[in-house]
């Protein structure tokens, strides 16, 4: 397929543009995708915002946005697993696939991971990508592009809720209502976990983690956390903690609610990379942490989890921008956290 493509791009921190590029050409084993939706990460945003993720560091003119979903329309020859006109979930990440890593098929921890929107790696806030065909994941009739999409981040849910061993009979506790807090809630549940209650302080993402599913809610804001928890479950404490927020906090908060023998999940990171936490409660507790890189092997499962009705994807989506809209797409995102849950860029009219 020949012509060009429009793409954003980041001229700058708080700065989006355009330009034009040719559309690519997928290699034997590729399939070319036109994208129809991407959703905007905070990882984005955090690019956005300050020009860097610890040791990354973006050099402009940037292409952001992880989160893809579109329509197969071109197969490379090798390619037998999917056919022009099938709609798909990009896996955002390719690994080398000979590292002991691999090998173990742990490949979110491969050291040479190429990953979209990871300088100095491109994203995808463009009209069409070429991808390995091995990492687009041919979506169900019942499953839309927009679902697609949100594939990536609700994979990150179910690798947390995997990581702490959610299961029935459980009381759990997530610690934000972000959109990795609402993914990972909604994985709990898929899982079977019996209550799963959500923490944080803006009242419009509580209101859409009760409407998403969720067994009750508190706000930090106004409320004790710790002793609310205590109440919830009759002093015993609670079986399974995903804290998403990063803050330490809620991170503290987390250790004091956990039941002793229990586990959390450290899913979310903080601004300065660090805290400071009762130890010495963790090991009276016997507390065990699980961490969260990314996901592995989760693609299927997130896709099955959505077809199938147990997970409402799209109900975390509060606002859907035209590509043309970049950047008051980045603007309100970052400036309207308390209403914008969950930002969308529509690529294809």
């Amino acid at each position: 397929m020949e012509g060009k493509m429009k793409v954003a791009v980041m001229n700058g921190i708080g700065k989006m543009g355009f330009t034009e590029r040719d559309i690519p050409t997928p290699k034997d084993d590729e399939v070319l995708v036109k994208l129809d939706y991407v959703g905007i990460c905070g990882s984005d945003l955090h690019y956005y915002e300050s020009g860097a993720i610890g040791d990354y560091v973006v050099e402009p003119p940037f292409v952001l946005g992880h989160e893809p979903g579109g329509v197969v329309v071109e197969v490379g020859k090798d390619v037998k697993h999917l056919k022009v006109g099938d709609k798909v979930a990009l896996e955002p990440g390719k690994t080398c696939g000979h590292c002991e890593f691999c090998k173990q098929g742990k490949y979110n921890l491969c050291p040479d991971v190429v990953f979209f929107a990871t300088p100095p790696v491109d994203g995808v806030f463009q009209e069409y990508v070429a991808h390995e065909a091995d990492l687009c994941f041919k979506l169900p009739e019942n499953v839309s592009t927009l679902e697609g999409a949100l594939i990536e981040p609700l994979a990150v849910g179910f690798h947390a809720a995997i990581q702490g061993d959610a299961h029935l009979g459980q009381k759990a506790v997530v610690m934000g209502a972000g959109c990795i807090g609402l993914v990972s809630m909604m994985a709990l549940k898929a899982r079977g976990v019996s209550e799963v209650y959500v923490v944080d302080i803006m009242e419009k993402r509580l209101e859409k983690a009760l409407e998403l599913g969720a067994t009750g809610v508190i706000n930090g804001a106004k409320e004790d956390v710790i002793a609310k928890a205590q109440e919830l479950t009759g002093g015993a404490g609670m079986d399974l903690i995903i804290e998403t927020a990063g803050t330490e906090i809620t991170t503290r908060q987390a250790i004091h609610i956990a039941k002793k023998g229990s586990t959390i999940v450290l899913v979310g990171y903080s601004k300065s990379g660090e805290m400071t936490l009762p130890m010495s409660l963790v090991l009276d507790k016997e507390l065990t942490f699980k961490t969260v890189f990314r996901y592995r092997h989760i693609y299927p499962i997130a896709i099955d989890a959505v077809a199938s009705g147990k997970v409402n994807v799209k109900g975390i989506v509060t606002n859907i921008y035209d590509l043309d809209d970049v950047q008051r797409a980045m603007d309100e995102s970052v400036h309207n956290k308390a209403d914008i849950v969950k930002g969308v860029i529509k690529i294809h009219p």
